[in-house]
């Protein structure tokens, strides 16, 4: 699975949002202090409040918020909104790849990848995260 720099961006914002609920944040300090980027912050916490993530108040003291309590924000849907689907096979479904011979079973274990990445990440939270309540390695 590739983690891209929006995704990291995004899971880092929402973290410091929600380390400081239910105060609002402005992109200076989160930037800052997350060390991103204020520009490509600004449009990462722009997508995620089009998407119901955060909410945002203008003017002097404004900035964002979380939209969603911590505890009920679950990482695997932000990673799909994100970066799209978990796995893909030449920009396709595994589902729908279909090989030859010895190479049959391919898709198959890409289909299992996927089931197992799902698992792990749709039964994870904000909060799991931030308290750092995760699975063990190999223990998902």
């Amino acid at each position: 699975m590739h983690v891209s720099a929006k995704l990291d961006y995004a899971l880092r914002a929402l973290l410091h949002l929600a380390e400081h609920a239910p105060a609002v944040v402005n992109v200076e300090t989160l930037s800052a202090e997350q060390q991103l980027p204020r520009l490509y912050a600004e449009a990462v916490l722009n997508d995620l409040r089009k998407h119901g993530y955060v909410v945002s108040r203008r003017g002097a003291r404004g900035g964002y918020r979380l939209a969603v309590a911590p505890d009920q924000l679950r990482i695997g849907p932000l990673v799909r909104l994100v970066d799209g689907p978990f796995v893909t096979v030449h920009d396709q479904d595994p589902a729908s790849v279909r090989y030859p011979g010895a190479a049959q079973h391919v898709p198959a274990l890409w289909g299992t990848v996927d089931d197992a990445l799902h698992g792990a990440l749709d039964g994870i939270t904000l909060a799991d995260v931030l308290a750092g309540r995760l699975p063990s390695p190999g223990r998902a």
